[in-house]
């Protein structure tokens, strides 16, 4: 589907943009009583406010998916992104639609690795090292780059588990390839003791591989994706606080790049981050570098506590911000009129093979 298209067919009407916070709210709330169990709306922790009050349940993409599989809800509402509506509908049942309010709701780190690309560059690697790299996939990404991975006896890692993950794929080949953010891969393999000159970047623009040293001695390829939030945090940033704040903490997540992680104090998932400053005493301090919604959820939450961004000029994630009050509403309403709009729907033969790589990780974790 082209943008224009995209574009086209998910235009809000005119009508929902001029109703005011209160009214939505209350006809959301509304809704929900009169669907009662027959919806289910999961809502990822970089949500704004406005939406995340209305969500079943919070978390991130994969933790999501699987409370939504157990559900008995006909209608899922995920308010997050597209892969994670994506990996929502490949653990649901089929009499379950997973419906997305805003179609243009993506993530730019899924999108740096499509299966064009990654069957190229596997042909190419392929070529180089022959039958020695096992691939390994972020759940950030789509579900045709899931199904690529568990095609190829691979398995999908979170932030949570990828050490695991890492560990597990070396066990299994020489060497592993990891999409699509090479910040997340390069920081595991480094924290298992895996050298810098030991990794190569795999540029799927340019079709090349980068690396340093001897081609014989990589063991890691990564994927030249990245997130565009937390490519954001930088050096500098940390500098900035260690001068301003000398008595504060940073702790990142580990999409950062490998410098900022190095510097920080603490470095994990997003569940990591919110459990650390939720155990942290009060009267400590705290500079969190992940995205903006959350953070500012987290100082809300722990005024006992000082906590700053780690960046004081981020934005929140703006795909994820693409789902609003009015699009929350307005998909609520279709489903009420019988008339649902945005139904993510996987390939199910893509499908099967994502499953595989999933399934992968959740025997292994």
């Amino acid at each position: 589907m082209s943008i224009a298209t995209l574009f086209t067919e998910n235009q809000l009407p005119e009508e929902y943009k001029q109703l005011s916070s209160e009214e939505m709210e209350e006809r959301i709330k509304q809704i929900k009583k009169r669907l009662g169990n027959d919806l289910f709306i999961p809502g990822h922790h970089y949500q704004k406010d406005e939406v995340i009050q209305f969500a079943d349940a919070t978390g991130d993409s994969l933790q999501l998916a699987q409370i939504s599989a157990k559900q008995a809800a006909t209608n899922i509402v995920f308010c997050g992104v597209h892969f994670m509506a994506e990996t929502a509908d490949i653990l649901t049942e089929e009499n379950q639609q997973v419906l997305l309010p805003d179609m243009r709701a993506g993530c730019s780190m899924a999108d740096m690795a499509d299966d064009v690309q990654t069957k190229e560059a596997w042909e190419t690697l392929q070529g180089i090292f022959g039958d020695t790299i096992l691939p390994l996939t972020y759940v950030n990404s789509t579900a045709a780059i899931k199904a690529f991975v568990g095609k190829h006896d691979g398995a999908t890692v979170t932030s949570s588990n990828a050490r695991k993950m890492v560990r597990w794929a070396l066990t299994q080949k020489e060497r592993l390839l990891f999409l699509p953010d090479q910040h997340l891969g390069r920081n595991t393999a480094y924290d298992l003791g895996i050298p810098l000159d030991e990794m190569a970047v795999w540029d799927p623009i340019n079709r090349k591989l980068e690396f340093r040293g001897e081609v014989g001695r990589i063991r890691v390829i990564l994927w030249k994706g990245h997130c565009s939030v937390h490519e954001n945090f930088t050096i500098k940033n940390i500098e900035n606080v260690r001068k301003n704040h000398p008595n504060m903490n940073i702790i990142v997540h580990p999409e950062c790049k490998h410098e900022v992680v190095q510097l920080s104090d603490l470095a994990g998932s997003t569940k990591y981050i919110i459990e650390t400053i939720e155990m942290a005493e009060a009267g400590t301090e705290w500079a969190i570098g992940t995205e903006m919604n959350l953070v500012n959820r987290i100082i809300q939450q722990h005024p006992d506590k000082k906590i700053i961004s780690l960046n004081p000029y981020m934005c929140p994630c703006l795909t994820m911000n693409r789902i609003d009050l009015p699009h929350l509403l307005w998909s609520l309403e279709q489903i009420e009129k019988e008339n649902s709009q945005n139904q993510i729907k996987v390939d199910k033969q893509i499908a099967k093979e994502a499953k595989k790589a999933l399934n992968r990780m959740l025997i292994l974790s």
